[in-house]
C-alpha cells in the first residue's frame, strides 16, 4: 500500500485532496498543528507538528518513508529548506503547492517559463520576511536547486468552491445582496480560477503522472471582473454599486489594477482534462446566492 503525507489537508481543497487519496485505497497520514478537526474519523493517521520548527518537521519526516509528500502550508525559502534536507532519502517525489502570485500582473497568459525557479536568486528567509509571491518564488528556488527528491510546484490560481474557508467569493455576492459599494480598482482584469475539487484531482494527478517541475493549474477560460460581477447580478437579483476607489473593508479581494492569469497548456499537453470556467462558475454562484 503506498503511504502519502500530507501537511495540511484538513479544509477546502486540501480536504478534497485527502478525500480523493483515500477513495484510491492509499494509506493517508495527515500532519497538521492539531488545532482544526480532521474530518476523516480513523480512515487517516494524524500526526501533530509545527511546520515551522525545524525539529518538529524532522519527527514527521522520521515517521515512515513516503511515496508522495503534500507540502501545502510552505511559504518561503528557510520552509523549503528544512524540507529539502528532513526528507532526503524519506520521500519518492514531492508535491509543493505553489501559487499564481508568483507571476506579475500581465495582459497575457503566463506561462511557467516565465518564472524559472531553477535559477531565481535564493535568499534565506522565513516567511516573514518576504511578501508572499516573493515567498512562494524563494521556497520554488529552494525545492528545484536544492532538493535531492523529484519536486512539482502546483502553480493555483485563486481556488474556489462551495466550502471556501476565506469567503472571498461571498464577499462579492453578499456585498451586492446588501447593496454595498464594491471596490474594484480595474474592473476589466482578466482573472483564473480554478475549483476546489478539480485543484485536487490535480494534485493527485500530478503525483500519478510523475510529472516534475512548475506546473500551472487553472481551468479552462478566463473572465473580467466586471463579467463575474454581472454573473452574481443575474443570480441575485440586485445590481452590484462598483467603484475604481473604496474603503479597505469595501475594497475586494479580487481587486487586482491589472490582468492576472495562467496559461495551463502544459498540464494540458501531458494529459490533464480540465473544466471549463464557464461551466461551474454561474452554477457555483447560484448555489452560493
Amino acid at each position: 500500500m503506498k503511504n502519502v503525507l500530507v501537511m495540511g489537508g484538513t479544509r477546502f481543497f486540501g480536504k478534497h485532496l485527502v478525500e480523493m487519496l483515500l477513495d484510491k485505497g492509499i494509506n493517508v497520514t495527515i500532519a497538521t498543528r492539531g488545532k482544526t478537526p480532521v474530518p476523516f474519523d480513523e480512515r487517516v493517521n494524524r500526526l501533530v507538528m509545527d511546520r515551522y520548527d525545524r525539529a518538529s518537521l524532522q519527527r514527521i519526516a522520521d515517521a515512515g518513508h513516503w511515496d508522495a509528500v503534500y507540502d501545502q502550508i510552505c511559504y518561503a525559502s528557510e520552509d523549503a529548506l528544512d524540507a529539502c534536507e528532513v526528507f532526503r532519502g524519506k520521500a519518492n517525489r514531492y508535491i509543493f503547492t505553489s501559487s499564481l502570485s508568483v507571476y506579475p500582473y500581465d495582459e497575457e497568459a503566463q506561462p511557467e517559463e516565465k518564472v524559472n525557479p531553477y535559477v531565481h536568486p535564493i535568499r534565506i528567509g522565513s516567511r516573514f520576511d518576504f511578501p508572499y509571491d516573493e515567498g512562494k518564488r524563494q521556497a520554488e528556488a529552494v525545492f528545484f536547486q536544492k532538493a535531492e527528491f523529484p519536486v512539482v510546484a502546483v502553480r493555483f490560481p485563486i481556488v474556489m468552491g462551495e466550502d471556501d474557508y476565506t469567503k472571498r467569493l461571498m464577499f462579492h455576492i453578499e456585498h451586492i445582496k446588501q447593496e454595498r459599494t464594491i471596490g474594484l480598482p480595474n474592473p476589466e482584469a482578466v482573472m483564473s480560477f480554478i475549483l476546489a475539487e478539480e485543484a485536487a484531482r490535480f494534485l493527485v494527478w500530478v503525483w500519478e503522472s510523475g510529472i516534475e517541475g512548475p506546473i500551472n493549474a487553472c481551468s479552462s477560460g478566463t473572465i473580467t471582473l466586471r463579467k463575474l460581477v454581472a454573473l452574481i447580478e443575474e443570480a441575485t437579483g440586485k445590481q452590484a454599486i462598483v467603484q475604481t476607489q473604496a474603503d479597505k473593508v469595501d475594497m475586494s479581494p479580487y481587486g487586482v489594477e491589472r490582468s492576472w492569469y495562467m496559461d495551463n497548456r502544459k498540464a494540458q499537453k501531458a494529459g490533464f482534462v480540465f473544466s471549463r470556467l464557464e461551466e461551474w462558475l454561474p452554477r457555483l454562484i447560484r448555489k452560493l446566492s
